[in-house]
């Protein structure tokens, strides 16, 4: 019992001391007002128009088989950088080979029959020639004069026919060369290869459409893609200052200016779109093909100016508005001169300097919560 009255005794001590500290320690309020401040700095201001981007490269292409075949041999992979004319696949060329043996052959025998109406043709025209001199000295028909002309004229055309045949063959050879120079594919330029859609020992069937065997990017220069929405289009223009940042980076800023805002929209879940498109220089390599960024087009600008929070101003016209200071500890309403605002900081025009202190209205002296203003 004794321990037990001990221990309330205790308590009752720790109470009174705490206690005794909240009283000594606790605000006294002497009917003085307490008030908010802060002071005016010098900052940039930037009003923007956010978007979400995503990166592409500049320069790519897709590189395809203009032939049907097993695609036998890779030679690169995912990531290696190639240049224009390096060999990049080959495709079994068995069937193409032999094909292109039996055009040859068929040309040979072409040729041998151009020979042979040759000399036909000739003898022909030997028979017409004697035939003539014996008509001139009466030793010969006339009938027997036209039959050789008319022998001559058919021998010529049957030259010209198998002529006309090798030209053709002649043709179907180039191609089927060009067909078999194209079982061996070759970079079409310098880049990275960004990605490999075929495999070895796949057929690809060009007969329809051309099969895609990877894709080849330059990735020195890179575009951003930024979707901006309707309501905001209407305040970019071709050359402005734009900037983002990637998800996996966002203490970097990378900086262009716009290009080329797309007149077609994309519409997606009933929200419009449209396109905004600039290049940024990627020497390092560290921006890769679709990254998202948070890209923020530069509407109005800043630099070093005398801003306050945008709660601290009250908007009284266009352009104006009030800021209440403290000036020898009493509050004084200022008429300041408004510039651009963020929404979080406003640009003082005039009216104030950097170091005033600045009156920030609390809940209770705002119904309703603070006033945004904005230049």
């Amino acid at each position: 019992m004794k321990k037990t009255g001990r221990g309330w005794l205790w308590a009752v001590v720790i109470i009174v001391v705490v206690a005794a500290a909240a009283w000594y320690f606790w605000p006294k309020d002497n009917g003085e007002q307490r008030v908010n401040t802060t002071k005016a700095q010098l900052r940039d201001i930037e009003v923007v128009v956010t978007a979400t981007g995503r990166l592409q490269p500049l320069d790519y292409v897709d590189v395809g088989a203009q032939v049907s075949g097993q695609l036998e041999t890779l030679h690169v992979e995912v990531g290696n950088e190639v240049n224009a004319e390096d060999i990049l696949a080959e495709i079994d060329a068995t069937v193409l080979e032999a094909r292109l043996d039996g055009v040859r052959a068929q040309l040979r025998y072409q040729q041998a029959q151009l020979r042979e109406r040759q000399a036909t043709l000739d003898l022909s025209e030997i028979n017409l020639a004697r035939q003539e001199k014996l008509f001139v000295d009466r030793a010969t028909s006339e009938e027997l004069v036209q039959s050789a002309e008319a022998t001559a004229r058919a021998e010529a055309a049957r030259l010209d026919a198998v002529q006309a045949q090798i030209e053709q063959t002649e043709s179907s050879l180039r191609a089927d060369e060009a067909n078999l120079n194209y079982t061996r594919i070759f970079a079409p330029m310098s880049g990275t290869v960004t990605s490999i859609a075929a495999r070895r020992g796949q057929t690809l069937n060009a007969a329809q459409t051309t099969p895609t065997i990877m894709t080849i990017a330059d990735l020195s220069t890179m575009l951003v893609e930024a979707q901006v929405s309707e309501a905001d289009i209407s305040r970019l223009r071709n050359g402005m200052d734009v900037y983002f940042t990637t998800l996996g980076n966002r203490g970097q800023r990378w900086y262009s200016t716009l290009d080329i805002i797309e007149p077609t929209p994309v519409v997606e879940n009933n929200v419009v779109l449209y396109n905004a498109l600039f290049e940024i220089p990627n020497p390092d390599g560290v921006l890769l093909p679709q990254m998202t960024t948070q890209v923020f087009f530069v509407v109005e600008s800043a630099e070093q100016v005398v801003s306050v929070p945008a709660s601290a101003v009250r908007p009284t016209g266009r352009g104006t508005g009030e800021v209440q200071v403290m000036r020898n500890g009493s509050v004084e309403a200022v008429s300041v001169e408004l510039g651009i605002s963020d929404r979080v900081h406003t640009e003082i025009k005039s009216g104030l300097s950097a170091g005033d202190e600045v009156v920030i209205p609390t809940m209770a002296g705002m119904p309703g919560g603070p006033r945004m203003g904005r230049g």
